[in-house]
């Protein structure tokens, strides 16, 4: 059985962004292989992955670490997510089909409910797949790809504070969708825009701590290979 280098490479990556892996600290081939169960073939393309996507760099003598972004390149995430955020939702306007909005809506519902009790955490993961839905709204599979690796590199860089007025954001995220219902591309932007604009102050640079790397129990999804 042949585990997908794509199933490698999302544990690989969902473990740098949790801070398993610590930045700058080394990927070895075997240690890859051994931790995920796996052959070094999967774990030599999945680095290459990775590398492309700006999470590994890879060193002459020193074989691949994980990227060690600088602050600027950090800031650069969100001014590049308050560009592209605007512009995906003006295309979900567009293009965006009932069964987006069926999901989009259900999610803006929940994510209310949650608000008005205060339930924080169950936010955190509803607000993360209403911006991947919105997202994939755009029917553009590049634009939903940036968005996606955005996110990816925003939750490694950063942590996020919860806004004081839960209630509130979560309206916002209503308004965005009752304006791509409508269609209304430039209500859409302007709404998107305004609400990343106000994310942005919840937004706090990761020290990150040098030490060991921590342990691991993310198991790589082999539901493909077995196919």
């Amino acid at each position: 059985m042949r585990i997908p280098a794509h199933s490698v490479c999302t544990a690989i990556r969902d473990d740098i962004v949790s801070g398993v892996f610590e930045r700058g600290s080394r990927l070895t081939e075997d240690l890859l292989a051994r931790r995920y169960g796996v052959s070094r073939v999967p774990v030599r393309e999945a680095l290459r992955t990775l590398e492309s996507e700006g999470f590994v760099v890879t060193r002459r003598h020193a074989g691949a670490q994980v990227a060690e972004p600088t602050e600027q390149e950090a800031a650069d995430l969100l001014d590049m997510r308050a560009l592209l955020e605007p512009l995906g939702a003006a295309r979900a306007a567009q293009r965006r089909t009932e069964a987006h909005l069926k999901v989009l809506r259900g999610l803006v519902r929940l994510g209310q409910e949650r608000a008005r009790r205060g339930q924080g955490e169950d936010l955190r993961s509803l607000g993360g797949w209403f911006h991947e839905t919105l997202a994939q709204a755009s029917g553009s599979p590049a634009l939903t790809a940036l968005l996606t690796q955005l996110r990816h590199k925003i939750a490694w860089m950063y942590a996020v504070e919860q806004p004081e007025r839960l209630v509130e954001a979560w309206a916002e995220h209503g308004a965005i969708v009752d304006a791509v219902a409508r269609g209304d591309a430039e209500r859409a932007r302007a709404l998107t825009a305004l609400h990343a604009e106000r994310s942005r102050a919840l937004h706090r640079l990761k020290r990150p701590d040098r030490g060991r790397v921590r342990v691991s129990q993310h198991v790589v999804n082999t539901a493909s290979a077995r196919n």
